[in-house]
């Protein structure tokens, strides 16, 4: 694993190498195998999203709970990287088409510290994230197809991330994607010291309660 720039100076910076290529596309093709031995092949599961002009295959670690112990497990990388104790909030899957775009957006506060994790591109060609320079104190609750601030236009290979600052820099994919498909992880945490701590584990009751255990 390798870091390139500086998340605490610009917000973001590049993982290379989080997962190996190889994990990166195991995972994906485990994702594949298990939805349609359950009867939900990802064709079947799209669904639309503000940031996006049609709908993409999408579904949340919840749903899926390989991905969500991959979430869980990644906890102390993002906290040597963030510099910052976190807590995990959800994480969810999505494969973008040929053309998609991903509209300028801000993230909300579960989303405080994040990480955009490439998984694999049907055609390898690298499908940049692009992040605003400008940092804001609070997500802009308007979408735009451009940005309107200077950005920077980050490479991913398989198994490479990003780690930023998803509600203090603006970000998207304004160049639609080259490739027939892009699989991609988008995952989340929140200070544990900080004032978003309550959207721990996105509200889900099951992950935080008390566990009786009695034994005999």
């Amino acid at each position: 694993m390798k870091v390139q720039g500086s998340y605490a100076d610009q917000g973001y910076a590049l993982i290379e190498g989080l997962l190996s290529r190889e994990v990166a596309n195991a995972f994906l093709q485990q994702i594949d195998a298990d939805m349609k031995a359950a009867g939900t092949p990802l064709g079947s599961q799209t669904a639309a999203s503000a940031v996006l002009k049609r709908e993409a295959i999408e579904f949340y670690g919840y749903h899926y709970r390989p991905m969500l112990m991959l979430l869980w497990g990644l906890t102390p990388v993002m906290e040597q990287l963030t510099g910052r104790p976190l807590l995990p909030t959800y994480n969810y899957f999505r494969i973008y088409r040929e053309g998609d775009v991903c509209r300028v957006h801000s993230d909300r506060h579960a989303c405080e510290h994040s990480l955009s994790l490439t998984l694999d591109y049907s055609d390898g060609v690298p499908w940049d994230l692009e992040i605003g320079r400008e940092h804001r104190a609070e997500p802009l609750a308007q979408m735009t197809d451009q940005f309107d601030e200077p950005f920077d236009a980050v490479a991913m290979q398989p198994g490479d991330a990003v780690v930023y600052r998803g509600v203090n820099h603006r970000h998207g994919r304004t160049t639609p994607n080259p490739n027939g498909w892009s699989a991609h992880l988008f995952l989340h945490w929140v200070d544990r010291e900080g004032p978003y701590a309550a959207s721990a584990f996105e509200g889900n009751a099951a992950a935080t309660r008390p566990i009786n255990v009695t034994f005999g």
